[in-house]
């Protein structure tokens, strides 16, 4: 046995569980949710470059944080704010905790997952907060870019574009180019965040009724 194999050989490899690789298994689950409910997660999953998935998991997989929402909503109805069916594909881990507590405590499973979205409210704020901070910054880039290719013109009509001059400043304005254009394609996808009101979906969660 050569000297790889006998490594091979003494390699002891964790077991998996059955259950816990079923646990991950993708299953599609539907709910009746606020639009607020649903934008929030599409928000926040799509600015922080994340699946729905991960985030869905993340917000209703642990059974305990489930149990101390529920415990809030035992017996609660929802009130009649408009819903739509929306299917999410999520671990069947996360199903089955979410179905586990809702029988449990006799809270609806639409409202444990709007409460648990209620979670991700401090991080839109903040991330709220950073996009109004980006829009100004990005105001001073813009005028720092547009100096730059006035400055650009203004070597060229003086020295001419063969000039080694232009030619390095030229180099720079175009990476210059690529990155503002790669920026304004990021603040135009935060526009998402921006225009989300956060007061809706407070006001939904605190209408909920025993």
């Amino acid at each position: 046995m050569n000297d790889r194999n006998k490594w091979t050989a003494n390699l002891s490899l964790p077991r998996a569980r059955t259950s816990e690789l079923r646990g991950r298994q993708s299953v599609r689950a539907t709910f009746k949710l606020t639009e607020a409910c649903i934008d929030a997660i599409s928000i926040v999953a799509a600015h922080l470059g994340i699946k729905q998935k991960s985030l869905f998991d993340h917000l209703v997989e642990d059974v305990n944080t489930l149990n101390s929402i529920a415990g809030e909503l035992r017996n609660v109805s929802l009130r009649r704010f408009s819903r739509v069916q929306k299917t999410y594909v999520i671990s069947r881990k996360s199903l089955s905790s979410l179905d586990e507590v809702s029988r449990a405590h006799n809270a609806p499973r639409d409202a444990l997952v709007e409460y648990s979205v209620q979670r991700l409210l401090p991080l839109i704020i903040n991330e709220q907060e950073k996009h109004a901070a980006r829009k100004n910054i990005m105001a001073d880039i813009t005028r720092h870019f547009n100096d730059g290719r006035i400055l650009l013109g203004r070597l060229e009509k003086v020295l001419g574009n063969e000039d080694p001059l232009w030619g390095k400043l030229e180099t720079l304005m175009s990476h210059y180019r690529n990155t503002y254009g790669g920026m304004l394609d990021f603040m135009e996808r935060g526009k998402t965040i921006e225009e989300f009101q956060p007061e809706m979906l407070r006001r939904i969660l605190s209408t909920h009724e025993k």
